[in-house]
């Protein structure tokens, strides 16, 4: 049996003891292909019956906004330790003469698993170039690299939107910015997609050990254009990564490496989860969608709105340092929280009629992009890449409609996003 039917089967089992009046009288099962599809029924029903409980593999699970937000501003939890588990796994490798150490070493690197001062001084250098106004500047080059996508499919009159624009456009941005070479980009983006896979919580031993070896070729082709960068600087983020090693900074090779990878690892599935949503949402809410294709200025307040209505990020998982009471349940220290974004970003207690789709919601602190020291260092890029990739659909193809009547979602249960999202339109 398979690591999610094991899992099912834990759920069904520790529904059969709960006795009425004694326990939660609801199932939570995440990989349940009804919850998959829409899980928002189920986070309503968790925070109204038990919004801080145990899951049946001992988590502590968070639903409500308010203890979720207080959660990620609250410096006595900290990011799980992924790095550490992929050590502890190393005895129980089949093949003994393979290892996760490199996967382990640079993902120890990532500023998701950084406290300060080392987070604080990555994140100081690595910022800002993901600024808001930085990110402003690459409107037109982004613009650029989605007519391109769009132009491709316009004369078909059908397209994909995840594998035909979503998913390409954050890794040809990023690429963009990092300074990758056109001629090994594919295999770039061939490398990033197998490591995005490292945050599924399903993962196998088999598949840590895929992404170890990935790990040791991406570092070995990133290593190279460091070298030639040290020797040619260009105008892009990895010479200027360099440039603050040689200062007071001190950034390490393998820091400048880890960054590199985390930024492809990490710029994809937020962006690629964004517009795919966001475009279904839309497609499921044609009035809405009118009035985004009448009024494209509102596409700031839009894109907002599709963040909070169905998160890229479902959830994440934090672990208290200390024992912590949250709404009258105590965590010890040691244990794991799950912070579940999509349920907090459907509180009616902050938000008024959270199940509607409103463009032009007003006072939207949605936590799509989490809060706190941990917040997302791509959440402008991928603000602007959503914008212009959403208005840009609706604006040059004609009569968008939906071409399939069942969806698949990814199985990763800490991300939400479609498989493929087919579309029809008019030809152009």
């Amino acid at each position: 049996m398979d690591k999610i039917a094991n899992l099912n089967q834990k759920v069904i089992n520790s529904g059969k003891t709960q006795k009425s009046g004694a326990a939660r009288a609801f199932k939570f099962n995440p990989f349940d292909s009804e919850f998959r599809a829409d899980p928002y029924p189920t986070y309503h029903r968790i925070r109204f019956e038990e919004p801080v409980h145990r899951n049946f593999l001992g988590s502590w699970v968070l639903t409500r906004y308010a203890d979720v937000q207080a959660v990620l501003r609250d410096p006595r939890f900290r990011s799980d330790n992924l790095p550490q588990r992929l050590k502890n796994k190393n005895p129980y490798l089949k093949d003994q003469h393979k290892d996760l150490n490199a996967l382990a070493g640079f993902s120890s690197k990532w500023l998701l698993y950084l406290e300060p001062p080392d987070h604080t001084r990555l994140r100081s250098l690595v910022g800002k170039a993901f600024s808001p106004s930085v990110v402003e500047r690459m409107r037109p080059q982004i613009q650029e690299v989605v007519d391109e996508l769009i132009g491709k499919v316009q004369q078909r009159g059908s397209m994909d939107i995840i594998s035909e624009l979503a998913r390409p456009l954050p890794m040809r941005v990023i690429s963009k910015m990092l300074g990758i070479p056109q001629e090994i980009q594919s295999q770039v983006y061939q490398w990033a997609n197998d490591l995005s896979t490292i945050f599924d919580p399903l993962n196998s031993l088999e598949s840590f050990a895929h992404m170890n070896q990935v790990i040791l070729k991406f570092s070995e082709s990133l290593s190279e254009l460091i070298a030639q960068r040290e020797k040619k600087p260009q105008q892009d983020l990895i010479s200027s990564l360099i440039a603050a090693r040689n200062e007071a900074d001190k950034l390490s090779n393998n820091e400048i490496l880890s960054l590199c990878m985390l930024l492809f690892a990490t710029g994809e599935e937020t962006t690629v989860n964004l517009i795919g949503n966001g475009m279904l949402a839309l497609l499921r809410h044609p009035d809405q969608m009118e009035k985004l294709k009448r009024e494209p200025t509102i596409i700031q307040s839009a894109v907002e709105e599709l963040l909070r209505y169905d998160s890229p990020i479902q959830g994440i998982s934090r672990i208290a340092i200390e024992n912590v009471e949250i709404g009258g349940k105590k965590i010890t220290a040691g244990e794991q929280v799950i912070v579940y974004l999509g349920a907090a970003n459907r509180d009616p207690a902050e938000f008024s009629e959270p199940d509607q789709l409103e463009l032009t919601r007003s006072d939207n602190r949605h936590l799509a992009f989490a809060d706190g020291l941990h917040y997302c260092l791509g959440a402008a890029l991928a603000r602007v890449e959503g914008q212009i990739a959403i208005n840009s659909l609706l604006q040059r193809l004609p009569d968008l409609k939906l071409h399939i009547d069942t969806l698949e979602w990814r199985k990763n249960i800490s991300l939400r996003g479609l498989l493929a999202l087919p579309v029809t339109f008019t030809p152009d």
